[in-house]
């Protein structure tokens, strides 16, 4: 039986809100139905905006960068179709939080100072359960997830009580390959991300993972058994199959118009097209996406965040076709594996003989 509707809840219900999404799942969503879930999605941006603050305040003085992101209406839809039995209120990564980090150790220190901070919004899930540092995805997605419900006891927040927050934490490393899975699928018909398509680009992309993991994070990925001259000899086999990094390297990653306002909407009216709309105040973008989306439903749009517009283009590169350091990363990756280890062990034997001596 579906709970009452409830005002204060954005959509009116989670009960009304799983029911547009139930909706759209089947392809038979009404007018009300999408309404819902616009106003259910356009109540997150308080939940945003609180987290961001909080992780800008923790990461001041340091050269971590943050970053925030709603999440694309063709997207919640299509997960909804990938994941039949997921309640749309109960999907996680509607407001994303992204953070960007030199290292591994930066990022757990980091993780691990602000799992003992005080507030109380609660991590919904255990330390390890969405650690891919640790445990890979068979794609090769690396980086660490916390999902956090928003808490709050003040009359103006409470209503956004029980919505949920994705924090990412990435390396430059991690942050580069995952950026690139996103260009493969805007500029070929293949999904590697989400495992559709081609399978190769999976394979490349799998493949590069763990080149990536073992040179620069002394690290293993998804392939830990394949020895360092195999992985790159089928990484390279596979590219050469599929130009994938000389495609890369074509794109026009040309400088888009960006104004330092803080709130961006990204427009792709094609591959490689992309179309930006800069808003200083926030309540005025979500209302802007929302009229978009209206007036060009099959269209893919994106609304971010960040302080500059440097931290923009950095923290969502693949919106832009940019892979320049994955490329510049995986052309050094497969050097470090195929020459760099061997030059080194003759080295290190001279260094103990003279210990001896």
């Amino acid at each position: 039986m579906n709970a009452p509707n409830n005002p204060d809840y954005p959509g009116g219900s989670k009960a009304r809100v799983n029911r547009a999404g139930d909706n759209v799942r089947a392809n038979i969503p009404t007018v009300e139905d999408l309404q819902v879930i616009d106003d259910w999605r356009a109540a997150h941006r308080g939940v945003l905006n609180t987290f961001q603050a909080i992780l800008r305040n923790r990461t001041r003085g340091t050269r971590i960068t943050v970053a925030q992101r709603h999440k694309r209406k063709l997207t919640i839809f299509d997960k909804l179709t990938r994941l039949p039995g997921m309640n749309l209120s109960r999907m996680d990564d509607i407001a994303g939080c992204r953070l960007i980090f030199r290292n591994i150790k930066e990022l757990y220190s980091f993780r691990d100072k602000f799992h003992k901070a005080r507030f109380n919004h609660e991590r919904r899930n255990d330390i390890d359960k969405y650690d891919y540092i640790k445990s890979p995805k068979p794609t090769g997605y690396r980086g660490v997830h916390d999902v956090y419900e928003y808490d709050v006891n003040s009359e103006v927040g409470k209503r956004l009580a029980g919505l949920y927050v994705e924090i990412q934490y990435r390396t430059l490393v991690q942050h580069a390959w995952a950026t690139t899975v996103e260009v493969i699928g805007f500029i070929t018909e293949s999904q590697p991300k989400f495992e559709r398509g081609d399978k190769r680009y999976e394979q490349a992309m799998a493949l590069a993972s763990e080149i990536l993991a073992r040179a620069f994070e002394d690290l293993k990925g998804p392939f830990p058994e394949i020895g360092d001259r195999e992985l790159v000899k089928q990484f390279l086999a596979l590219d050469k199959e599929l130009s994938m990094l000389d495609t890369l390297r074509g794109l026009n990653a040309a400088d888009k118009a960006m104004s330092d306002n803080r709130n961006a909407i990204l427009i792709f009216s094609g591959p490689q097209e992309l179309e930006i709309r800069t808003f200083r105040d926030s309540t005025e973008a979500v209302r802007a996406l929302f009229e978009l989306e209206k007036q060009m439903p099959g269209q893919d749009i994106v609304l971010v965040r960040a302080d500059t517009s440097d931290e923009v283009r950095l923290a969502f590169k693949n919106y832009f076709s940019d892979a320049r350091d994955f490329i510049r990363m995986i052309e050094d990756g497969c050097t470090k594996l195929t020459k760099v280890r061997q030059l080194v062990r003759p080295a290190r034997r001279q260094k103990k003989k003279k210990k001896r001596t």
